[in-house]
């Protein structure tokens, strides 16, 4: 079922905000975090991006990553988490295990 709308835009921007700050204050000084206008860019030293934002149209986030290529997540109001559209993996999960392929580090993002 839909989340209403000013749940899913509540959530899915707090979610990013949040997932912004931690990256930023885990690795800012190693790659360029840049959250505007609801999007978040993320960009390696490489010039390779992980761009995250909301698409409201389908209450859905949507992640774009040079390791695992472009995923939708659908809020799981039962565990609380965005879930992938294509399997088991959640958004947080997803981009932790990406950014540790491109960076080294592992970041808790949940």
């Amino acid at each position: 079922m839909a989340l209403e709308e000013t749940f899913f835009h509540r959530l899915a921007d707090e979610t990013i905000e949040n997932i912004s700050d931690v990256i930023d204050d885990a690795i800012g000084d190693r790659i360029d975090v840049d959250l505007e206008a609801g999007i978040l860019t993320i960009e390696l030293d490489s010039g390779e991006q992980f761009i995250i934002n909301k698409h409201a149209l389908n209450r859905q986030i949507w992640m774009s990553s040079p390791v695992s290529g472009a995923s939708h997540y659908d809020y799981d109001e039962d565990t609380e988490s965005w879930r992938s559209t294509r399997g088991a993996t959640t958004l947080h999960e997803q981009l932790a295990t990406d950014l540790a392929v491109k960076t080294g580090h592992k970041i808790a993002l949940d």
